[in-house]
């Protein structure tokens, strides 16, 4: 992407270089089809997500603010400043764990992309005259998965096992790339608005153990991606190393280790084009990813033997220990957000109810006592063999069930149930968009709102879009 005959410039500038110049005309097929459904599949996630109370919560400390009207509030009847509005859709869109997921980046793009580049495309609709065409939405979402997941990647688990949440560390670059793509700024301003929006990141894993404010971590992410952008284009400065700093860089403080070929991958002369849109999955299961794998495991071996949950006597989880520190603490019915996170409750879930989606995660069901009293049955051990495979196997499982009768029955899945090695079929992730968006829209809204973004590399303005979502 870069003339070879140049000097080379760091990561940072090399990320904004490739941002800045990104045309629609340079989106592979495949990668436009992807972003359409990442499109879909976000703005389902954040319809669901302004249903719920650490979402509204959010909306009504907004709206006591108040501002310029300039951008809507997903499945709401409100408009509020742009900055505002990502703020609380971005953390609706993160509010349920069913976004979508980077696996190396440990990241969800499109709950921060999907309304950042919309809420950025209102604001551009409000000032000018033309429309705003679907294709720059695309192209600025691509601008976002890009730099975002290579940062992400770069700082890999380490990022994650020192605490750090990367949905709020790394989220912000998503943000300040989709932002400065739809705003049109030079690669100068665009480095300016990554080392902004770099700079703010912030976010602590304790909050999985219960707390709301992991939901908030996404919005505060597209807040501050967008703040980054906005401020580029007046002049502001950011960090112009943020990326590869040796102190205090976003490398080195957040992963300890600088890992700048990752970083810039595919992005350097002579090196082929990997995009990193085609590397993000899709979630069926309204639960970390990190135990996707375990839970489809143990689907496996219920169904292949006809299993009930009155027929198993003891579950093992074997995972890699990122998983087993990100996901296997003590479940103790703390709140919906650590019921989510926590391996025990999703194979609860899988093994009682044959599913982990939005009618298992009720203040009810988290403490029923047949759960609690499930719970006793599982166990959960770091895998040796999975370790042994590398970072590229994080998410791998192998699950052992003991039956009542004295069986043991084992399944491995090496790839969880909507990875890009082993994705869900369209008809999976229309039964997920209806789930989580006729609720809100009405089915006739819902179908067209479908419809729309089917098209949406095609349409010229994207406001019959944000009209519908207004519900």
């Amino acid at each position: 992407m870069m003339d070879a005959d140049k000097a080379v410039p760091g990561a940072t500038a090399v990320l904004a270089d490739f941002a800045a110049g990104l045309t629609f005309e340079d989106l592979p097929k495949d990668v436009v089809d992807h972003l359409k459904l990442a499109v879909l599949d976000g703005l389902a996630c954040c319809l669901h997500g302004a249903t719920l109370p650490w979402t509204r919560m959010v909306a009504d400390l907004v709206d006591h603010d108040g501002g310029t009207p300039e951008a809507s509030l997903i499945g709401m009847l409100r408009m509020v400043p742009v900055a505002n509005a990502v703020l609380v859709n971005a953390t609706a869109g993160h509010a349920f764990e069913m976004d979508d997921i980077h696996r190396d980046a440990i990241t969800h793009p499109n709950s921060i992309a999907v309304p950042v580049a919309l809420n950025m495309g209102e604001r551009l609709l409000g000032t000018r005259r033309a429309g705003v065409p679907g294709s720059l939405v695309l192209t600025a979402m691509a601008a976002g998965y890009e730099v975002a997941c290579r940062v992400g990647s770069a700082a890999g688990t380490d990022l994650l096992l020192r605490g750090f949440h990367p949905q709020g560390t790394v989220g912000p670059l998503v943000a300040a790339a989709t932002a400065a793509r739809m705003m049109g700024l030079d690669a100068a301003a665009t480095a300016h608005a990554l080392g902004i929006a770099g700079s703010l990141g912030a976010g602590l894993m304790a909050a999985q153990e219960g707390a709301m404010v992991k939901r908030l971590h996404s919005g505060r992410a597209a807040e501050a991606g967008v703040r980054g952008a906005e401020l580029a284009a007046k002049g502001f400065t950011g960090i112009s190393d943020m990326v590869e700093a040796e102190y205090g860089g976003f490398l080195s403080a957040f992963a300890g280790k600088i890992n700048i070929d990752r970083a810039v991958q595919g992005l350097m002369p002579g090196q082929d084009m990997q995009w990193e849109v085609l590397r993000t999955g899709f979630k069926p299961h309204a639960m970390v990813t990190s135990i996707h794998g375990a839970l489809d495991a143990l689907r496996a071996v219920m169904t292949d033997n006809n299993l009930a949950a009155g027929d198993i006597a003891r579950i093992t989880a074997y995972v890699s220990h990122p998983t087993y520190v990100h996901c296997a603490w003590p479940y103790k019915a703390q709140g919906i957000t650590a019921a989510q996170m926590n391996l025990y409750y999703g194979l609860t879930m899988i093994a009682l109810d044959g599913e982990a989606f939005t009618a298992q995660f009720t203040e009810d069901r988290i403490k029923a006592p047949e759960v609690l009293a499930f719970i006793d049955r599982i166990d959960a051990e770091v895998d040796p063999a999975i370790e042994a495979e590398g970072p590229g196997a994080r998410h791998m499982a192998r699950v052992t069930v003991v039956t009542t009768d004295g069986r043991t029955l084992s399944h491995t899945e090496r790839n969880r149930r909507g990875s890009p090695e082993n994705p869900v079929s369209a008809a999976d992730l229309d039964r997920k968009y209806n789930a989580l968006a006729v609720p809100v829209l009405g089915e006739a809204k819902a179908a067209k709102v479908k419809d729309f973004v089917a098209e949406l590399d095609t349409v010229e303005d994207i406001r019959p879009l944000m009209n519908l979502l207004t519900a």
